[in-house]
């Protein structure tokens, strides 16, 4: 009997922990009064990372959870990824003994032009030899460009550039790569992969499940006020965009399509600049004639059912 009870225990958890979904977080300055917009404060960091340690979750290193999609093996709801984008002098000396002190490993994305010039605000290659004591070090490009504004020339010069500096700094290549300003489509994508890195991250809100591309993985920005807790709450919603590469012509917004479970009746899409509204699925079609001008640079595209989500972002070309 007790047996048998195991089985069924195995059989009624284990859909639930299929599909469970993790969350990589990214960071940029740390108690930097000058930058409020993109800092984050140590009070407000220690508050997040005992609210991690306090419910159970577990911080793991990048390479974990890449190495777990690689190989299809099963997502722990509980595994944390934290990242720091743009190697700023500030993760060094006002949060770096926070990371040694709780434990917690990272992926620090070096944006190597800063470090190979000695821009002020920017850590050096020996700190950053340093922290990759603690953590695991990333690529954030040579020149931090808005890509998609280079041709495929000039992204794959950029790549080199940087590439060559871990080399002769840090003694390796880079294994992951990380968009400057989350700014990507198709071209840019395809141009960074011919470069061999095992994930690339982007900075579109969004959980991750086994279903996530490697080359595509979403990460939530924390900065300002904690919000940790509410974004540990958003899980992975499974979406196929529709022919992406004609949701915007001439500058605007033009339909949407979509497909999601036929389970969902409604659902509800979000436009940067636009906010949020109600649609409705029909057999898993969604189906969304916006005829809307890109206000923003960088427009982002969610839907969203429950506490379920996925994105797609769309940079306006430079003119």
């Amino acid at each position: 009997m007790r047996r048998l009870l195991s089985r069924l225990a195995l059989v009624v958890f284990a859909p639930l922990y299929l599909a469970a979904d993790a969350h990589i977080f990214v960071y940029h300055r740390f108690d930097d009064l000058r930058h409020s917009s993109t800092s984050t404060s140590l009070e407000v960091l220690k508050a997040q990372f005992e609210y991690l340690k306090q419910n159970n979750y577990k911080v793991i290193k990048l390479s974990r959870l890449v190495d777990a999609l690689e190989k299809k093996e099963p997502i722990d709801n509980r595994w944390v990824v934290l990242s720091i984008d743009d190697s700023y002098r500030s993760f060094y000396d006002n949060a770096l003994p926070l990371f040694k002190e709780y434990g917690y490993p990272f992926t620090l994305f070096v944006y190597t032009e800063a470090t190979d010039k000695n821009y002020g605000d920017f850590m050096s290659w020996e700190q950053i030899k340093v922290a990759a004591q603690y953590g695991e070090i990333g690529n954030h490009g040579d020149s931090h460009a808005h890509l998609t504004h280079l041709s495929s020339k000039e992204i794959s010069q950029d790549l080199n550039r940087s590439i060559d500096s871990f080399v002769k700094h840090l003694g390796f290549r880079p294994k992951y790569y990380a968009y400057a300003y989350g700014e990507y489509d198709q071209r840019v994508q395809k141009q960074i992969r011919q470069h061999n890195f095992k994930a690339i991250l982007n900075q579109t809100n969004g959980a991750i499940s086994n279903s996530s591309n490697i080359y595509d993985l979403n990460r939530f920005a924390l900065t300002g006020e904690n919000t940790l807790k509410s974004k540990l709450r958003v899980k992975r919603l499974d979406v196929e965009w529709v022919g992406v590469e004609k949701f915007v012509q001439n500058g605007k917004l033009t339909t949407i399509y979509a497909k999601i479970s036929p389970k969902f009746k409604r659902a509800q899409l979000y436009i940067s600049g636009y906010g949020w509204r109600d649609i409705e699925v029909r057999d898993g079609l969604v189906k969304y004639r916006a005829d809307l001008k890109l206000k923003l640079s960088r427009t982002r595209i969610f839907l969203k059912v429950a506490n379920m989500q996925q994105g797609i972002l769309f940079v306006k070309e430079k003119r």
